[in-house]
């Protein structure tokens, strides 16, 4: 049974990852709009070079720790691969459709998880990514109509980079509960942006470059590269040193819920009703794997069972 205060230091996790997703989710109509300004590979590149000169100056020695470099090496790798993917899919997708889809992670943390680590979910968080998977859906299935050319399965190219950084970023969820502690966030952030930033300059010959250097750019380079990077994964390792993968992905659910009203509010899309019965499904899947397990044991508690 899980003692009272890591069960509170969980909630907190879990509210830390919320909150992260609100603002995660914001962020997709502001790389959308970076686009119109910059190559996916050149605004990576500045974004996660101010990120990670953010996270230098604040881990400082904290980044030589033992093992530090090495897991910080690895973790930024599966990052670079999502946010490359995630960036350069939002080039032929909307960015509510590449939230959703980037969000199928809640599928393959649980599978991962069984594969790799022989781990097997509580039933309440089984139950929750089933519903956010069905949201998932509900929110991506192509709308009836003629479909522009280019398309498989009813999925763009667009569409399908946004899976792979959903699997990539899977990868990078399970590790980071791995690799994360209580005391080396910082150390361990500053690793990862500095080797995304690495491996985006690198590719940058082999791409075709453009770059607008406009203010609109510029703030999205440093409000993605402060907030929604420094901050964001630093936020994070931290959670997720405190709460599990699994519990982590379906909260990661959410972030194309807030990525479809903050571009609604915007004036991007328009969302139909099937659209918001899918966002409801994510965040009833929330509800139940935060929630089952305390309202069971509660019932218990009383010596009923919720069919007496």
């Amino acid at each position: 049974m899980t003692t009272p205060g890591v069960e509170g230091a969980r909630w907190r996790a879990d509210g830390a990852l919320v909150l992260l997703c609100v603002f995660w989710g914001v962020t997709f109509v502001v790389v959308k709009d970076a686009l119109a300004f910059a190559d996916p590979f050149t605004f990576i590149t500045l974004r996660f070079t101010v990120g990670a000169a953010v996270m230098v100056a604040l881990a400082g020695r904290r980044m030589f720790a033992p093992g530090v470099l090495k897991k910080g090496a690895l973790l930024s790798v599966l990052l670079f691969l999502s946010f490359a993917l995630q960036t350069v899919g939002l080039k032929d997708t909307t960015p509510s459709r590449a939230a959703f889809l980037t969000g199928l992670n809640v599928l393959f943390v649980p599978l991962f998880s069984v594969v790799l680590l022989k781990r097997l979910p509580r039933w309440s968080t089984l139950v929750g990514v089933v519903l956010a998977a069905v949201g998932l859906y509900a929110l991506t299935m192509q709308a009836e109509g003629p479909m522009r050319p280019g398309h498989l399965w009813g999925l763009y190219l667009g569409d399908w980079l946004s899976i792979g950084c959903a699997a990539t970023y899977a990868g990078h969820i399970l590790l980071t509960e791995r690799f994360a502690s209580r005391d080396g966030v910082l150390g361990l952030v500053a690793v990862q942006l500095s080797g995304v930033a690495l491996l985006s300059a690198l590719c940058l010959p082999f791409v075709e470059r453009r770059l607008e250097p406009t203010p609109a750019l510029m703030g999205a380079v440093l409000v993605c590269g402060v907030l929604a990077s420094a901050v964001a994964i630093g936020v994070q390792t931290w959670g997720q040193a405190r709460t599990t993968a699994v519990r982590a992905a379906v909260i990661f659910a959410l972030e194309p819920v807030f990525a479809s009203a903050s571009s609604v509010v915007m004036g991007r899309e328009v969302l139909g009703p099937r659209e918001w019965f899918g966002g409801a499904l994510i965040l009833l899947g929330v509800l139940i794997s935060e929630l089952g397990p305390g309202v069971w044991e509660g019932w218990r508690a009383r010596g009923r069972t919720p069919a007496s």
